[in-house]
Protein backbone atom coordinates (compact mmCIF):
# COMPACT_ATOMS: atom_id res chain seq x y z
CA UNK A 1 0.00 0.00 0.00
CA UNK A 2 1.27 2.98 -1.32
CA UNK A 3 -0.21 5.72 0.35
CA UNK A 4 0.62 9.65 1.46
CA UNK A 5 -0.69 12.36 2.76
CA UNK A 6 -1.83 13.48 -0.61
CA UNK A 7 -3.17 10.01 -1.83
CA UNK A 8 -4.34 7.80 1.29
CA UNK A 9 -7.71 6.26 0.35
CA UNK A 10 -8.12 1.99 0.42
CA UNK A 11 -10.64 0.37 -1.49
CA UNK A 12 -13.94 -0.46 -0.06
CA UNK A 13 -16.16 -3.37 -1.35
CA UNK A 14 -18.83 -1.97 -3.45
CA UNK A 15 -16.01 0.26 -5.33
CA UNK A 16 -15.95 3.25 -3.29
CA UNK A 17 -12.84 3.94 -1.30
CA UNK A 18 -12.20 5.29 2.23
CA UNK A 19 -9.42 8.10 3.52
CA UNK A 20 -7.45 5.61 6.27
CA UNK A 21 -7.30 8.45 8.31
CA UNK A 22 -9.88 10.92 9.61
CA UNK A 23 -10.61 12.99 12.03
CA UNK A 24 -13.25 12.02 14.70
CA UNK A 25 -15.60 14.82 16.17
CA UNK A 26 -17.17 13.12 19.00
CA UNK A 27 -16.72 15.19 22.31
CA UNK A 28 -18.42 15.85 25.48
CA UNK A 29 -21.41 18.59 24.68
CA UNK A 30 -20.93 19.87 28.09
CA UNK A 31 -17.57 20.75 27.98
CA UNK A 32 -16.98 21.55 24.75
CA UNK A 33 -17.53 25.19 23.73
CA UNK A 34 -20.08 26.25 20.27
CA UNK A 35 -17.49 26.02 17.49
CA UNK A 36 -15.24 24.23 18.37
CA UNK A 37 -16.06 21.90 16.17
CA UNK A 38 -16.19 23.67 12.97
CA UNK A 39 -13.00 25.50 13.47
CA UNK A 40 -11.23 21.78 14.56
CA UNK A 41 -12.87 20.58 11.02
CA UNK A 42 -11.97 23.42 9.15
CA UNK A 43 -8.09 22.96 10.68
CA UNK A 44 -8.23 19.43 9.51
CA UNK A 45 -9.34 19.50 5.91
CA UNK A 46 -6.63 23.10 5.43
CA UNK A 47 -4.13 19.94 6.92
CA UNK A 48 -5.06 17.57 4.43
CA UNK A 49 -7.76 15.20 6.53
CA UNK A 50 -10.13 14.20 3.70
CA UNK A 51 -12.24 12.22 6.24
CA UNK A 52 -14.26 12.71 8.83
CA UNK A 53 -16.46 10.67 11.48
CA UNK A 54 -19.81 11.90 13.04
CA UNK A 55 -22.78 11.24 13.99
CA UNK A 56 -26.67 12.82 14.64
CA UNK A 57 -26.70 12.41 18.31
CA UNK A 58 -23.25 14.55 18.76
CA UNK A 59 -24.96 17.09 18.56
CA UNK A 60 -22.70 19.21 16.47
CA UNK A 61 -23.20 17.80 13.04
CA UNK A 62 -23.96 21.53 11.91
CA UNK A 63 -20.83 22.27 12.76
CA UNK A 64 -19.52 19.43 10.16
CA UNK A 65 -21.09 20.46 7.69
CA UNK A 66 -20.84 23.97 8.04
CA UNK A 67 -16.62 23.64 7.42
CA UNK A 68 -17.10 21.11 5.09
CA UNK A 69 -19.37 23.68 3.11
CA UNK A 70 -17.09 26.45 3.77
CA UNK A 71 -14.16 24.88 2.35
CA UNK A 72 -15.64 23.44 -0.77
CA UNK A 73 -16.84 27.28 -1.38
CA UNK A 74 -13.20 28.74 -1.13
CA UNK A 75 -12.46 25.74 -3.83
CA UNK A 76 -9.98 24.23 -0.83
CA UNK A 77 -11.28 21.10 -2.05
CA UNK A 78 -14.70 19.66 -3.82
CA UNK A 79 -17.40 17.47 -2.01
CA UNK A 80 -16.15 14.45 -3.34
CA UNK A 81 -12.87 14.89 -1.64
CA UNK A 82 -14.44 14.88 1.34
CA UNK A 83 -15.78 11.59 2.83
CA UNK A 84 -18.02 11.89 5.85
CA UNK A 85 -19.43 9.06 7.98
CA UNK A 86 -22.52 9.67 9.79
CA UNK A 87 -24.62 7.29 11.87
CA UNK A 88 -28.12 5.61 12.70
CA UNK A 89 -28.26 5.76 16.46
CA UNK A 90 -29.96 2.95 18.81
CA UNK A 91 -33.36 4.36 19.18
CA UNK A 92 -33.84 4.33 14.95
CA UNK A 93 -33.27 1.32 14.27
CA UNK A 94 -37.01 0.04 13.28
CA UNK A 95 -37.08 0.23 9.48
CA UNK A 96 -39.60 3.12 9.29
CA UNK A 97 -37.02 5.51 11.43
CA UNK A 98 -34.25 5.03 8.95
CA UNK A 99 -34.74 7.28 6.11
CA UNK A 100 -36.37 9.78 8.02
CA UNK A 101 -33.22 9.72 9.99
CA UNK A 102 -30.77 9.70 7.64
CA UNK A 103 -32.99 12.58 5.99
CA UNK A 104 -32.29 14.64 8.94
CA UNK A 105 -28.67 14.36 9.19
CA UNK A 106 -28.19 15.28 5.34
CA UNK A 107 -30.25 18.51 6.26
CA UNK A 108 -28.32 18.97 9.11
CA UNK A 109 -25.11 18.98 7.55
CA UNK A 110 -26.61 20.43 4.13
CA UNK A 111 -25.40 17.63 2.15
CA UNK A 112 -26.84 15.88 -0.31
CA UNK A 113 -26.01 12.41 0.84
CA UNK A 114 -23.42 10.90 3.24
CA UNK A 115 -20.30 8.63 2.16
CA UNK A 116 -20.70 6.07 4.67
CA UNK A 117 -23.89 5.53 7.05
CA UNK A 118 -23.69 2.75 10.05
CA UNK A 119 -25.71 1.27 12.42
CA UNK A 120 -24.06 2.81 15.44
CA UNK A 121 -24.79 -0.25 17.64
CA UNK A 122 -26.54 -3.37 17.15
CA UNK A 123 -28.56 -2.80 20.30
CA UNK A 124 -32.07 -1.21 19.56
CA UNK A 125 -33.76 0.92 22.22
CA UNK A 126 -37.31 2.10 22.55
CA UNK A 127 -37.89 4.53 19.21
CA UNK A 128 -38.56 8.03 19.20
CA UNK A 129 -36.56 11.41 19.64
CA UNK A 130 -35.14 10.41 23.85
CA UNK A 131 -31.49 9.37 22.88
CA UNK A 132 -31.14 7.32 25.91
CA UNK A 133 -34.79 6.08 26.83
CA UNK A 134 -34.94 5.51 30.38
CA UNK A 135 -38.36 4.65 32.82
CA UNK A 136 -39.27 6.52 35.79
CA UNK A 137 -37.00 3.83 37.91
CA UNK A 138 -33.66 4.48 35.54
CA UNK A 139 -34.35 1.54 33.69
CA UNK A 140 -32.86 1.53 30.36
CA UNK A 141 -35.87 0.98 27.99
CA UNK A 142 -34.76 -1.60 25.49
CA UNK A 143 -36.55 -2.57 22.11
CA UNK A 144 -36.84 -5.74 20.22
CA UNK A 145 -33.80 -5.57 17.51
CA UNK A 146 -33.88 -6.49 13.87
CA UNK A 147 -30.91 -5.80 12.41
CA UNK A 148 -32.20 -7.28 8.87
CA UNK A 149 -35.11 -5.34 9.00
CA UNK A 150 -33.15 -2.29 9.33
CA UNK A 151 -30.45 -3.35 6.91
CA UNK A 152 -32.97 -3.56 4.03
CA UNK A 153 -34.27 -0.08 5.14
CA UNK A 154 -30.41 1.26 4.55
CA UNK A 155 -30.58 -0.75 1.26
CA UNK A 156 -33.09 1.13 0.35
CA UNK A 157 -31.47 4.85 1.23
CA UNK A 158 -28.35 3.67 -0.77
CA UNK A 159 -30.86 2.78 -3.74
CA UNK A 160 -32.38 5.99 -3.92
CA UNK A 161 -28.64 7.87 -3.92
CA UNK A 162 -28.90 9.21 -0.13
CA UNK A 163 -26.01 7.54 1.46
CA UNK A 164 -22.62 5.91 -0.83
CA UNK A 165 -22.13 3.28 1.00
CA UNK A 166 -23.64 1.28 4.45
CA UNK A 167 -21.80 -0.13 7.58
CA UNK A 168 -21.94 -1.13 10.98
CA UNK A 169 -20.51 -0.56 13.88
CA UNK A 170 -19.71 -2.07 17.72
CA UNK A 171 -20.77 -5.57 15.83
CA UNK A 172 -19.50 -9.13 16.90
CA UNK A 173 -18.99 -11.42 14.23
CA UNK A 174 -22.54 -13.49 14.62
CA UNK A 175 -23.93 -9.71 14.35
CA UNK A 176 -21.91 -9.73 10.90
CA UNK A 177 -22.86 -13.18 9.67
CA UNK A 178 -26.55 -12.64 10.49
CA UNK A 179 -26.49 -9.32 8.05
CA UNK A 180 -23.83 -11.26 5.54
CA UNK A 181 -26.05 -14.47 5.79
CA UNK A 182 -29.49 -12.41 4.85
CA UNK A 183 -31.42 -13.91 2.34
CA UNK A 184 -31.46 -11.16 -0.72
CA UNK A 185 -28.70 -9.27 0.92
CA UNK A 186 -28.55 -6.55 -2.22
CA UNK A 187 -25.54 -4.40 -0.27
CA UNK A 188 -23.06 -5.75 1.92
CA UNK A 189 -21.68 -3.80 5.61
CA UNK A 190 -18.24 -2.75 3.63
CA UNK A 191 -17.01 -1.34 7.38
CA UNK A 192 -17.18 -2.30 10.92
CA UNK A 193 -15.99 0.39 13.51
CA UNK A 194 -14.91 -0.43 16.37
CA UNK A 195 -12.54 0.01 19.07
CA UNK A 196 -9.00 -1.38 17.68
CA UNK A 197 -5.68 -0.07 19.23
CA UNK A 198 -2.35 -1.80 20.63
CA UNK A 199 -4.01 -2.98 23.90
CA UNK A 200 -6.82 -4.43 22.12
CA UNK A 201 -5.45 -5.99 18.90
CA UNK A 202 -9.00 -7.15 17.52
CA UNK A 203 -6.70 -9.68 16.10
CA UNK A 204 -9.82 -12.10 15.65
CA UNK A 205 -12.50 -9.60 14.30
CA UNK A 206 -10.13 -7.63 12.04
CA UNK A 207 -9.22 -11.72 10.34
CA UNK A 208 -12.86 -12.25 9.70
CA UNK A 209 -13.68 -9.12 8.41
CA UNK A 210 -10.61 -9.50 5.92
CA UNK A 211 -12.15 -12.53 4.74
CA UNK A 212 -15.34 -10.79 4.11
CA UNK A 213 -14.23 -7.52 2.17
CA UNK A 214 -15.12 -5.56 5.24
CA UNK A 215 -12.65 -2.70 6.19
CA UNK A 216 -12.24 -2.39 10.08
CA UNK A 217 -12.49 1.04 11.39
CA UNK A 218 -10.53 1.79 14.40
CA UNK A 219 -12.57 4.51 16.98
CA UNK A 220 -10.07 5.40 20.45
CA UNK A 221 -7.05 4.31 17.77
CA UNK A 222 -4.82 6.26 20.90
CA UNK A 223 -7.03 4.69 23.85
CA UNK A 224 -9.73 6.89 24.64
CA UNK A 225 -10.16 10.18 27.18
CA UNK A 226 -10.94 8.80 30.12
CA UNK A 227 -14.61 9.91 31.11
CA UNK A 228 -15.76 7.20 33.68
CA UNK A 229 -19.09 6.94 32.06
CA UNK A 230 -17.56 5.67 29.00
CA UNK A 231 -14.38 4.09 29.86
CA UNK A 232 -12.95 1.84 32.01
CA UNK A 233 -10.81 4.03 33.71
CA UNK A 234 -8.57 1.40 35.71
CA UNK A 235 -7.24 0.61 32.22
CA UNK A 236 -3.72 2.34 32.07
CA UNK A 237 -3.38 4.81 29.86
CA UNK A 238 -1.86 3.62 26.41
CA UNK A 239 0.26 6.25 25.55
CA UNK A 240 2.42 5.88 28.29
CA UNK A 241 3.70 2.54 27.32
CA UNK A 242 7.35 2.17 27.27
CA UNK A 243 7.53 0.24 24.04
CA UNK A 244 5.30 2.92 22.08
CA UNK A 245 7.32 5.72 23.73
CA UNK A 246 10.86 3.70 22.85
CA UNK A 247 9.90 3.20 19.30
CA UNK A 248 8.57 6.95 19.09
CA UNK A 249 11.89 7.68 19.67
CA UNK A 250 13.64 5.50 16.87
CA UNK A 251 11.54 6.77 14.20
CA UNK A 252 11.50 10.29 15.57
CA UNK A 253 7.81 10.18 16.10
CA UNK A 254 4.80 10.56 19.14
CA UNK A 255 4.05 7.09 20.67
CA UNK A 256 0.82 8.72 18.86
CA UNK A 257 1.85 8.27 15.40
CA UNK A 258 3.72 5.34 16.06
CA UNK A 259 0.17 3.71 17.16
CA UNK A 260 -1.53 5.44 14.90
CA UNK A 261 0.97 4.23 11.76
CA UNK A 262 1.04 0.57 12.86
CA UNK A 263 -3.28 0.22 12.57
CA UNK A 264 -2.68 2.06 8.91
CA UNK A 265 -0.07 -0.72 7.95
CA UNK A 266 -2.72 -3.48 8.63
CA UNK A 267 -5.11 -2.32 6.75
CA UNK A 268 -7.31 -0.84 9.57
CA UNK A 269 -8.65 2.88 9.40
CA UNK A 270 -8.04 5.49 12.17
CA UNK A 271 -10.27 8.01 13.01
CA UNK A 272 -8.31 9.94 16.07
CA UNK A 273 -10.29 12.33 17.80
CA UNK A 274 -8.72 15.40 18.58
CA UNK A 275 -9.89 19.29 18.46
CA UNK A 276 -6.30 20.75 19.46
CA UNK A 277 -4.53 22.01 16.77
CA UNK A 278 -1.02 20.44 17.56
CA UNK A 279 -2.99 17.48 18.06
CA UNK A 280 -4.51 17.08 14.52
CA UNK A 281 -1.78 17.70 12.91
CA UNK A 282 0.55 15.81 14.76
CA UNK A 283 -2.21 12.50 13.75
CA UNK A 284 -2.00 13.19 10.11
CA UNK A 285 1.89 13.05 10.37
CA UNK A 286 1.98 9.62 9.57
CA UNK A 287 2.98 8.72 5.61
CA UNK A 288 6.62 9.50 6.25
CA UNK A 289 7.73 6.61 8.11
CA UNK A 290 6.84 2.78 8.05
CA UNK A 291 7.41 0.31 10.99
CA UNK A 292 9.47 -2.88 10.60
CA UNK A 293 7.74 -6.43 10.46
CA UNK A 294 9.55 -6.76 13.55
CA UNK A 295 8.34 -3.26 15.14
CA UNK A 296 5.07 -4.25 14.18
CA UNK A 297 5.21 -7.68 16.24
CA UNK A 298 6.73 -6.56 18.93
CA UNK A 299 3.71 -3.66 19.02
CA UNK A 300 0.85 -6.29 18.50
CA UNK A 301 2.74 -8.64 21.37
CA UNK A 302 1.05 -5.09 23.51
CA UNK A 303 -2.24 -6.72 23.67
CA UNK A 304 -3.99 -7.41 26.34
CA UNK A 305 -7.46 -7.36 25.61
CA UNK A 306 -8.42 -4.22 27.60
CA UNK A 307 -11.77 -2.61 26.11
CA UNK A 308 -11.57 0.97 27.01
CA UNK A 309 -15.00 1.71 25.78
CA UNK A 310 -17.08 -1.25 27.51
CA UNK A 311 -21.09 0.16 27.17
CA UNK A 312 -21.10 -2.18 30.68
CA UNK A 313 -24.75 -0.27 31.10
CA UNK A 314 -26.20 -2.05 28.46
CA UNK A 315 -24.28 -5.84 28.87
CA UNK A 316 -28.20 -6.61 29.87
CA UNK A 317 -29.43 -5.72 26.38
CA UNK A 318 -30.19 -9.18 24.20
CA UNK A 319 -27.87 -8.02 22.01
CA UNK A 320 -25.01 -6.53 23.68
CA UNK A 321 -22.24 -7.34 21.74
CA UNK A 322 -19.26 -7.62 23.62
CA UNK A 323 -20.28 -10.77 25.73
CA UNK A 324 -18.84 -12.81 22.66
CA UNK A 325 -15.48 -13.38 22.08
CA UNK A 326 -15.44 -11.43 18.92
Amino acid sequence: MDLSAANHRIPLSDGNSIPVIGIGTYSEPKITSKGDCLTAVKMAIDMGYRHIDGAYIYKNEHEVGEAIREKIAEGKVQREDIFYCGKLWATKLDPEWVRPTLEKTLSVLQLDYVDLYVIEVPMAFKPGDEVYPRDENGRWLYHKTNLCATWEALEACKDAGLVKSLGVSNFNRRQLELILNKPGLKHKPVSNQVECHPYFTQTKLLKFCQQHDIVLIAYSPLGTSRNPIWVNTSSPPLLKDALLNSLGKKYNKTAAQVVLRFNIQRGVVVIPKSFNPERIKENFQVFDFSLTEDDMNKIEALNKNTRFVELLMWSDHPEYPFHDEY
